[in-house]
């Protein structure tokens, strides 16, 4: 598993302002059914799923955030089951969810395609993928700061191999996923060059193959 300890204390006071609850509560409205959250960090997330929600499986692959998970896990409005495991490689757990939620966790796997197909072949067909992520920014001075930093290796190294470079839309549609919906996320006092975005996309009707 992956250890980050001074990071992960880091994000969690980071973590906890107004702006970033929004976006959470953005993120999850509707959502029902049995879920996966991938990259669940200290489960600070876990108060906003709604009671439509029978079961999450969330999983953590950083120990000092995965035990913060379990915590909250007993005060969540939601059954949630917290694993240790990574998005590339899920722990064994029965498919066919009707939702998987990935926030801010697509920039700092180590295979972003594979990370996706495993969501992919987790879904049931139709299912959803909820994502909240960083974003290659659209104008040329912002990008090229972002590949900059991605290339010189401070970032990933400052930031628990988060990269600020990825094109997390294009990856997600071409893992198979069809986008539905996708809007700049309001961060209010956090608000940085670096764009922010929440969406929804649909796992295709034909299963991946196994």
């Amino acid at each position: 598993m992956q250890s980050h300890p001074v990071f992960a204390r880091l994000w969690t006071l980071a973590s906890d302002g107004d702006a970033m609850q929004h976006a959470r509560e953005d993120l999850l409205r509707g959502v029902h059914g049995r879920g996966l959250e991938v990259g669940a960090g200290d489960g600070r997330g876990f108060k906003h799923y709604p009671p439509t929600v029978t079961e999450l499986v969330a999983v953590e692959p950083e120990p000092y955030l995965r035990h913060r998970a379990e915590l909250a896990s007993a005060h969540a409005p939601v059954p949630v089951k917290v694993l240790g495991g990574t998005a590339e490689r899920l722990p064994p757990v029965e498919g066919n969810f009707d939702f998987a939620v990935a926030s801010l966790v697509l920039c700092s796997v180590d295979d972003q395609a594979q990370a996706l197909a495993e969501l992919r072949r987790v879904l049931r067909p139709g299912g959803e993928l909820r994502f909240f992520e960083h974003v290659l920014a659209t104008g040329p001075p912002v990008a090229a700061v972002q590949r900059w930093l991605d290339r010189s290796g401070l970032w990933p190294r400052l930031g628990a191999g988060c990269h600020l470079s990825r094109d997390t839309l294009a990856a997600i549609t071409a893992a198979g996923f069809r986008i539905q919906d996708v809007h700049t996320a309001r961060l209010g006092a956090l608000a940085s060059p670096v764009p922010f975005v929440v969406g929804r996309a649909l796992a295709p009707i034909t299963p991946a193959a196994a």
